[in-house]
């Protein structure tokens, strides 16, 4: 996949290609940021820009980066297959951990000449899950790579590696998508229609994965629970009535004995609070319409705008914030979030 098809992280992208360019490019880099923005996309990218048989210019006006991989040679299709000689991706195995003997591999097959490409590059994706020995395996290589291989680690946690591994992987940050962006991969590269895309965007946080792992019908009723709360707590100050309307956050998963999956429901509908309260923040800002995430939900945010002025907005969000993280990182109950967010509301 070329560059400037990647949606996002155009900073990123342009440094990385300006170094490949300028034949600076670092040997071993560390990818960090939210799950599910493309980070572990971009570096088989960049294998790609490194490898192809006919690197190409930037496509002019799309501020893409000075190289770009044609997409189209037999290299850059080997490497999006995951069939490439020379592009290694390390990842979890069943037991949900990355082991020493997968670094000793890749560590060993590092050590030789590029197959097939001009440089053999190393993807370490979910690299949090390498345990202290595996890391410290990789440390030496780390240090001193061979000349003819790269290692790009990959990591939502990068706080969980040694720092022993830190220090010898200079650091790109990569940012949260935004709802446009989202819906546009959505629709672009795995065929939703513009609505369920729009739906599955507002709620996804920034996060393409996120947006992928949600079911449309649930995203929807999410957001229509979610601004139902929202009007509840700007049309009444009654506590029996907002925490009647806890009620519906709190709803049930129809399968029986499935707590997580109550969790998670309650988390969707929270975010989607959340969106729908950025939304109501721009408006209050006198921000652009077209960068509402929920810009066909416009007549809702904007009744909600009416009712909260920009201080209610602050606390409301950071009170959603603060469920979230106690639902998600603390287990507390649902139901005991649900009625202290509504009365923060």
């Amino acid at each position: 996949m070329p560059l400037h098809k990647i949606a996002g992280h155009r900073s990123v992208l342009d440094l990385l290609a300006r170094a490949l360019a300028r034949d600076t490019l670092l040997p071993t880099l560390l990818f960090v940021g939210p799950e599910g923005v493309g980070k572990r996309r971009v570096a088989l990218t960049l294998a790609q820009a490194i490898n192809c048989q006919t690197r190409t210019a930037a496509v002019p006006g799309r501020g893409a980066s000075p190289l770009e991989a044609c997409g189209t040679c037999e290299n850059c299709q080997r490497i999006e297959r995951g069939v490439h000689g020379d592009v290694l991706v390390v990842e979890p195995g069943e037991s949900g951990a990355i082991t020493i003997d997968q670094v000793r591999d890749v560590v060993d097959r590092a050590s030789y000449r590029p197959f097939e490409g001009r440089k053999r590059v190393v993807v370490i994706d979910e690299a949090e899950m390498l345990g202290p020995d595996a890391q410290n395996a990789l440390l030496k290589t780390l240090e001193e790579p061979p000349g003819a291989s790269m290692f790009v680690l990959v990591s939502s946690r990068p706080d969980v590696l040694l720092p022993t591994v830190r220090s010898r992987c200079p650091r790109l940050r990569f940012g949260r998508l935004s709802a446009a962006e989202v819906t546009d991969t959505l629709v672009h590269d795995h065929g939703y229609a513009e609505a369920d895309a729009r739906a599955a965007a507002a709620s996804a946080d920034g996060s393409i994965g996120r947006a992928l792992g949600a079911d449309s019908t649930s995203v929807a009723q999410a957001r229509d629970v979610a601004s139902r709360a929202l009007q509840t707590a700007t049309a009444s100050a009654d506590p029996k009535r907002r925490l009647e309307s806890a009620k519906e956050l709190v709803a049930k998963s129809k399968k029986k004995g499935a707590p997580a999956a109550d969790r998670e429901a309650l988390a969707l509908r929270l975010r989607a609070m959340t969106s729908l309260l950025r939304d109501v923040g721009l408006v209050l800002s006198g921000g652009n319409d077209a960068g509402l995430a929920n810009a066909d939900l416009g007549s809702e945010v904007m009744k909600l705008a009416d009712r909260y002025d920009g201080d209610r907005v602050v606390r409301a969000f950071s009170a959603v914030d603060r469920a979230l993280g106690a639902l998600m990182a603390r287990n507390a109950s649902p139901k005991v979030v649900a009625d202290w967010l509504v009365l923060q509301l």
